[in-house]
């Protein structure tokens, strides 16, 4: 019998952006814990729901506060070239002032929010 000139069709096909869509489960159906362990797992990245776990406190707030003014430091040793290193040294105790304080109420009012979400409000 001679074989046939047709191509076989594949199992995924691209769309349009050009990423290849799969098929979906063609196999067996999944028993109930199989499907609860799935199920179980929160829609959200790990690292956030581990975040705001914990209350927020001025230890944690003041370190992220020192990230961000050596960032700031950088970026202004790059881009200003007018002032001197005392004058851009000036602005790390300011960052730290404004920064740290900001920074711990953004995180208390982001984990007094994690807590009643979590608590079944909205």
């Amino acid at each position: 019998m001679a074989s046939s000139r047709n191509r076989r069709r594949t199992k995924h096909r691209g769309n349009a952006a050009g990423m290849i869509e799969a098929r979906g489960r063609t196999g067996r159906k999944p028993r109930a814990d199989e499907k609860r362990s799935t199920s179980s797992r929160s829609s959200r990245p790990s690292g956030t729901s581990k975040r705001y776990d914990k209350p927020p406190t001025w230890r944690g707030s003041l370190i992220r506060a020192l990230v961000a003014a050596a960032i700031v430091f950088a970026v202004s040793l790059l881009l200003i070239k007018k002032t001197s290193i005392a004058g851009k040294l000036v602005l790390l105790p300011i960052v730290l002032a404004i920064y740290t304080p900001m920074i711990y109420y953004m995180d208390s009012y982001m984990y007094r929010r994690a807590q009643r979400r979590r608590a079944g409000g909205r």
